[in-house]
């Protein structure tokens, strides 16, 4: 295995620190995540043509990423907590520019090769920063943190986010934005928007959590990552399956991706063999955005997901055939109205339900995050457009599904945590094989 070499690591502060926002209440969308791991996700890049010094580069990196922050307070921030006396906590976020981690590092013997493969190297892992946290240690831990690794022949810019402050949307407009800046722009052509106008009327902040659910977040241990593998569905296999879906549907409501991952939730249980009458759940995030037009913009930073779940008995996803599987998956989501969001935000405060390791963690059940919408591959710093997309240790429960943009236009990458004996067994599957790449 390879070596990693740490060559510093230093404190990134937003350049002017115009101090506009100072504040921000963390929404029920926000603060579910408290007791998960940060957002981690990294761009892979090879080396520029030019013979710039690594020295260069990073001074680069990190004077643009000063300057992004100007943008973006909250992730020069941190988080604040008051004590109530009836036994409760109210998290805000402090956008005090405390300042975000930036590490460079050196991983020796490591090529672009090793990383693009599909079957996962664990050395991966060690190109991110604040592995093993959770989003609630974000009171002395930092909110943004960027490791910037040199291999052999390429960059790895590995990103972490904390989860409470930022979505996977937001995620990719701080990392668009970042670059925008780094290839020389001084305004952003689609600047965040904090204001949190939905709210009123609606939920009084800030918000109390018990003091007895906080303390089991610091008690509950993260799960160690299981066996990770890139699973690549090319636009012309995506097209098939959503062709099929609808087809046996008797629809045309059923989207690519809703077919996708129906595909993949009756393959990986039907390598299991279950009773026909064993429960098994499918939970999927719903983006909130286009739901609520009319008052959070697509530029809304922070979380703004629900996520939704779909139970059916091993029978009915077996035997029902990937049209009948797919079309319940729509309806599901479909059943997310503004009425749904609006009762969610509404009544989550009176009894707060926070998202636990252990929830996420089980064995019946996938959990999908993630989009293929995001900007990925347009994230151009300086020298080139990423040739992949990796993530990083957190949140990697068995039965994780992580939905990703693939390199090529159209095409999905899906990273999968799974057991061994699952992805051996999905290997074997012909059917599964017929309509993908593993």
């Amino acid at each position: 295995m390879s070596s990693i070499r740490y060559v510093s690591k230093s404190v990134v502060r937003a350049l002017s620190n115009k101090g506009t926002i100072q504040r921000i209440e963390p929404t029920p969308w926000d603060l579910q995540f408290l007791p998960l791991g940060p957002i981690q996700k990294g761009l892979l890049f090879h080396k520029p043509n030019h013979q710039q010094e690594t020295k260069t580069l990073i001074t680069h990196l990190k004077d643009s990423l000063s300057r992004t922050l100007d943008f973006f307070p909250p992730l020069a921030g941190r988080l604040a907590t008051v004590q109530h006396g009836d036994e409760t906590t109210s998290f805000s976020i402090d956008c005090n520019n405390t300042g975000a981690l930036f590490v460079h590092a050196v991983a020796e013997g490591v090529r672009t090769s090793d990383i693009t493969q599909l079957v996962h190297d664990p050395c991966v892992y060690s190109f991110f920063p604040l592995n093993g946290i959770k989003n609630i240690e974000a009171t002395s831990k930092p909110i943004l943190a960027v490791q910037v690794t040199e291999l052999d022949d390429g960059i790895f810019i590995g990103c972490t986010i904390n989860h409470s402050v930022s979505d996977g949307m937001s995620f990719w407009h701080f990392l668009n934005s970042w670059s925008e800046i780094s290839c020389g722009s001084v305004d952003l052509s689609k600047p965040p928007v904090f204001e949190r106008s939905f709210l009123n009327g609606t939920v009084d902040v800030p918000i109390h959590i018990p003091n007895s659910q906080v303390k089991q977040i610091h008690n509950e241990s993260i799960p160690l990552p299981l066996q990770e593998k890139v699973l690549h569905f090319t636009k012309e296999n995506i097209a098939e399956l959503k062709a099929k879906a609808n087809a046996e549907a008797g629809s045309d409501n059923i989207s690519s991706l809703q077919a996708l991952l129906a595909h993949i939730w009756r393959s990986i249980f039907r390598t299991k063999h279950l009773d026909p009458n064993e429960e098994i759940s499918h939970r999927l995030t719903v983006g909130v955005r286009p739901r609520l037009q009319s008052q959070l913009p697509k530029q809304y930073f922070g979380n703004a997901v629900q996520f939704g779940n779909l139970t059916l008995k091993a029978g009915e996803l077996l035997e029902g055939g990937l049209g009948s599987v797919s079309l319940q998956m729509n309806k599901m989501v479909a059943a997310h109205t503004e009425e749904k969001l609006k009762n969610f935000l509404m009544l989550w405060p009176k009894s707060p339900r926070l998202i636990t390791t252990s929830m996420v963690n089980a064995t019946s059940a996938l959990n999908a995050i993630g989009s293929h919408r995001y900007a990925v591959y347009g994230n151009d710093f300086g020298w080139g457009r990423p040739i992949a997309l990796r993530s990083g240790p957190g949140n990697k429960f068995n039965g994780m599904i992580v939905v990703c943009p693939g390199v090529e236009d159209g095409s999905i990458d899906i990273e999968a945590c799974l057991l061994p004996e699952t992805l051996r067994a999905l290997a074997s599957d012909q059917d599964f094989m017929g309509a993908n790449m593993l």
